[in-house]
Order: structure tokens, then sequence, then C-alpha cells
């Protein structure tokens, strides 16, 4: 049987989620455009990303302690004095080699032409949902709460915590199995969230985007956008034998999805 190059399920895909630094890549930068094709004119919108690398503190500058140097720009000659140690001194030992992990945050901001911030979008990553990530995640949450801007959060990951700015226990299920989620918080009401549910085995929805109170919603249509990363990162080529690390459901869930796979000649 030939292996389908669509995606194999009418919603989120959640074998993506082992690719998610690409995928989120992608999806930041199309939903810039679907959102940059509805704005009023006197609006703007920008991918943002920030780089960090895990394990490392955040001071304004560093210095190190030890330091490699050209000593010429300094007025001094350059010297060189070749030589190898002698026999049974100063072996040259081998370096642990440890790898540092670096993590990209990338998110989308409006703005009126001016600067002001209008509405701020999250795509959550697994670096938002686990560990420190997510209580850094959940500082800057505050912070676009607690502004005059609408925060805009999408959650298409099934594994980490839940760090949305509607509790979960808030959110009423609507249907058995997976749930992925869409937060929406209007700068003017904040004791508000609108919540959307997306069941796996569901279409994804297209969801009202605020912009300023004054201004009507613009619409954003997620599963194009899904679909399209499937397709265009040929993500049918990947292995879909062996189930993500993150449980589903239930067997019954686990079923669907192995049929799923199946109709699609991936298993």
């Amino acid at each position: 049987m030939a292996v389908s190059t669509k995606n194999p399920f009418p919603g989120m895909n959640p074998f993506l989620e082992r690719n998610w630094g690409p995928v989120h890549a992608k999806l930041v930068s199309w939903i810039d455009d679907e959102i940059g094709r509805q704005l009023p004119a006197d609006l703007i919108v920008r991918p943002e990303e920030r780089i960090e690398i895990d394990e490392i503190p955040r001071p304004a500058a560093y210095r190190p302690d030890v330091a490699v140097s050209e000593e010429w720009k300094r007025g001094r000659p350059p010297r060189w004095t070749p030589g190898q140690p002698e026999s049974g001194e100063g072996n040259l030992a081998e370096p642990q080699v440890v790898w540092l992990e670096e993590t990209v945050d990338r998110w989308i901001e409006i703005r009126t032409a001016e600067g002001r911030l209008v509405t701020a979008i999250e795509i959550l990553s697994p670096s938002n949902k686990f560990g420190p990530g997510a209580d850094a995640y959940k500082a800057k949450q505050r912070a676009y709460l607690e502004s005059c801007a609408s925060l805009v959060e999408i959650d298409l990951l099934r594994q980490g915590r839940h760090v949305l700015a509607a509790p979960l226990g808030l959110i009423a299920k609507k249907a058995d199995g997976t749930s992925y989620h869409i937060c929406i918080s209007r700068a003017w009401t904040p004791q508000c969230c609108e919540v959307y549910s997306c069941p796996l085995r569901e279409r994804l929805p297209a969801f009202r985007l605020p912009l300023r109170e004054t201004d009507a919603d613009i619409v954003l249509d997620l599963q194009p956008l899904i679909d399209r990363c499937y397709e265009a990162g040929r993500y049918y080529l990947s292995p879909h034998g062996d189930d993500p690390e993150t449980p589903f459901a239930d067997d019954a869930e686990k079923a669907w999805v192995h049929q799923q796979l199946v109709a699609a000649g991936l298993r």
C-alpha cells in the first residue's frame, strides 16, 4: 500500500511533537503571514525570537575566568615556544564532551505603528511546559496579563504541565481522550478567558483572535497550517512504528491512532 503524504489525522498530529523545533518555526512564520493579511492598516505583526542556553545564568555581562587573547593587539610581539612534554610528564588528557542545549523561544506580537503591544501570540513548546522553563513561562504570562495587551496561547502538545492562563480544572472536557487547548485573554476583560478545547479526533478550530477593543476580531484557522507543516516537512517519511513517548489517554485512543496510521499506509 502506498504511503499517503496527507496528514493522517483530522486535527493535530501527535507525531509532530517529535520534531517540534522545525514544526514550531514553520507555524510561527505561517501564523504571522495569516495574521498579516487580515490586520488593519495601522497595525503590524512581527515574529519574535530569543535564544537561551540551559543552565546558564543571565547576568548583564560575562567576564571569563581564563581568556585567550592576541597579544600583538596590545603592542606586544608574538611569542611561540614549541615543545613536547617529556615522557611520563604532562600526558595529554582526553576531555569529557558536554553539550549545552540551546532553546529557541519564539512568539508573535501585534503592535501599533508607534510600537504599543496590542496582542501577543504564544505557540507553546516543550521548554514552556517543563521545570524551570514552565516557571519562566508563567512569569512571562503574568507580565502579559498585567499589561494592556491581549494574550493568545496555543497549546498543541500533550506533554508537560498545563500552563495556560485558564486553570485546567475550570475547562470543561469536550470529549473523552486527549484535548489540545487555545486560551484567549482579552486586555479589556482580564477576569475572563475564552478557551477552545480541541479533541485529538476532531479538526482544529478556526478561532477569533483579538486586536484592540475597537477592532473586529480576525480569524485564525490552525488546521490548514498543521496539515501544511506535515506535508512540507515530509514527516510521512518519519518512522511511525512506535507510539510517541507521551502515552495516549486510553486504549481506545491508542487503537484509533493505530487505525489512522494503517489507513495512511504508515503501519
